[in-house]
């Protein structure tokens, strides 16, 4: 398919509210204007950057604890390094 084909295609997905094949189109499109090969293209895993979400590190995945996770305690400062026997 060529840009303009593509183009129409994915105003035509947008006039019907599909806008997930809208933004599969739209990335095609980029894709073929920065020289890649269509067919060689692998667009499932592009995903743009959302906005307020800016800088580095920001587009890695946070970690979620597992269910039912509890964060251990936190040691107290003042007994630390202290050992229970007497004259140490």
């Amino acid at each position: 398919m060529t840009i303009e084909e593509l183009r129409t295609a994915m105003e035509a997905a947008a006039a019907r509210l599909d806008f997930e094949e809208a933004q599969r189109l739209r990335d095609r499109i980029s894709l073929l204007r920065g020289g890649a090969d269509d067919s060689a293209a692998d667009t499932a895993g592009l995903t743009r950057q959302q906005p307020g979400a800016m800088g580095l590190g920001t587009s890695q995945q946070r970690m979620t604890p597992p269910e039912g996770w509890v964060k251990p305690t936190k040691p107290d400062p003042m007994t630390r390094g202290r050992s229970r026997k007497p004259g140490r």
